[in-house]
């Protein structure tokens, strides 16, 4: 995601930049300058009264609400638009809620008093179509939502089957034949579905007994309908947006920028930061002219981001908020977090291994393999709250130290001695603890 293109104010546009340290110096002192200015930056998705960071003699800016709801709603579509570009498999599934909760006994309640009144109404004597006229109207959009623009013979078919002004006529004098239109909407229904909708269509077909059963089901299908179009759409977007996808996102974040200026304080405060554990590991080189002291070369902008790309794999999500250039990415950032973790503690465990036992089992590629395999498979899920990672690493000492002792008889070598396999065990269940020399190796 790019970020905010605006350069310091005080570079001239005459000067040559020459090498990364200058443009690194350049970058530098502006993010420094910028931390200077007295005023608290929140981030646009904590905090709806941003202000902009104006000298003392400016009275602050407080945002309207209209504009922070502008804000979100630019942040919403980026974020939708950023996971239809990156995920392949992305799709909408029609409305469901659990089956236990609140809200799904409120709204079953609710449709279910809807139902019972058209029900009601429509064995009244004589009939009530009122109810039935509203849902029908309602169908006809629906069903028009689907057409395509050039699609002038359906929709003037539609608008002549399901007129609703000539319903409510026949409705006056009871006669509206509430079966043959439902028949129609589904033989319609059945014209636009996808195929995968074949076998409900089908359904609804031998529904006719009931009424008020069909329109509930052809409503059902309708909403897998909407959710198929929907779909269908964005199938269609991903090519365009993947080829716009940069200039978009850049658009579109500098209009949030625009409006809502703080909205870089995390992102600002993660490059600073990394800039800063740059400069303190950075060796003072002897000046070759002159001066006598030594002074700190400034790292260039690449090395600045690759450091804060590795922070970013280690980032404690307790201690400070995600940057906001990595907002529409965070599920994706965990799963690589989790991924790196498990990664971290199979290493672990084959550098144990392979320093415990050393010799015999060096350059064998498929024992390596099947220990990593095992490792992961019982590793897997680390990241519960209710694994206990003590008690996975008992189970990967345990098969590791089979696996082994089968090699070894295999290749006409000694097995491991119980008091081998106890160490090797006892190393292994101590990669839990944070001090272990192993860990901090690896980590």
């Amino acid at each position: 995601m790019p970020l905010n293109d605006e350069r310091p104010a005080s570079t001239s546009s005459g000067e040559d930049q020459g090498s990364d340290v200058e443009l690194s110096s350049e970058r530098y002192d502006s993010m420094t300058s910028t931390s200077d200015l007295d005023c608290s930056r929140e981030s646009f998705t904590s905090d709806c009264s941003s202000k902009h960071c104006t000298p003392s003699s400016s009275p602050p800016k407080t945002l309207t609400l209209d504009e922070v709801m502008e804000s979100a709603r630019d942040l919403s579509n980026l974020s939708f638009a950023h996971e239809i570009i990156v995920n392949r498999n992305f799709h909408l599934e029609p409305d469901s809620v659990p089956q236990d909760s609140l809200w799904k006994v409120v709204r079953d309640n609710v449709h279910k008093a809807f139902w019972d009144i058209l029900e009601s109404e429509l064995n009244d004597d004589p009939p009530e179509y009122g109810q039935a006229i509203r849902l029908l109207e309602e169908i006809r959009e629906i069903l028009l939502s689907f057409l395509n623009p050039g699609a002038n013979r359906m929709r003037t078919q539609i608008m002549e089957v399901l007129d609703m002004d000539l319903i409510r006529q026949q409705a006056d004098k009871d006669a509206v034949d509430i079966q043959g239109l439902a028949s129609y909407i589904i033989t319609t229904m059945g014209k636009m579905c996808a195929p995968v909708r074949d076998e409900e269509i089908k359904k609804l077909r031998e529904s006719a007994d009931n009424i008020v059963t069909m329109f509930r089901e052809i409503f059902r299908v309708l909403d897998l309908m909407k959710a198929d179009m929907v779909n269908f759409t964005i199938d269609n977007l991903r090519p365009v947006l993947q080829r716009q996808s940069v200039e978009y996102e850049r658009a579109k974040f500098q209009s949030i920028l625009n409006k809502t200026p703080s909205a870089l304080a995390h992102t600002t405060s993660w490059i600073k930061s990394a800039l800063e554990e740059l400069l303190s590991a950075t060796i003072p080189t002897e000046q070759t002219k002159g001066q006598g002291k030594g002074q700190r070369a400034l790292p260039g902008p690449f090395q600045v981001l690759n450091a804060a790309f590795l922070g970013i794999l280690t980032w404690d999500y307790n201690k400070s908020p995600l940057p906001e250039t990595w907002m529409t990415d965070e599920t994706r950032l965990r799963e690589i977090q989790r991924q790196l973790q498990q990664c971290q503690v199979v290493n672990e465990v084959l550098l144990i291994v392979y320093s415990t036992i050393g010799g015999p089992i060096q350059g064998l590629p498929s024992l390596s393999d099947c220990v990593k395999r095992m490792t992961s498979v019982l590793l897997d899920g680390m990241h519960s709250p209710d694994f206990n990672l003590e008690e996975a690493l008992e189970g990967v000492s345990a098969q590791i130290c089979c696996e082994l002792n089968r090699s070894l008889t295999e290749r006409s070598y000694t097995a491991l001695t119980p008091a081998l396999q106890a160490t090797l065990r006892g190393q292994i269940c101590s990669i839990t603890q944070k001090d272990n020399p192993i860990r901090t190796l690896v980590g």
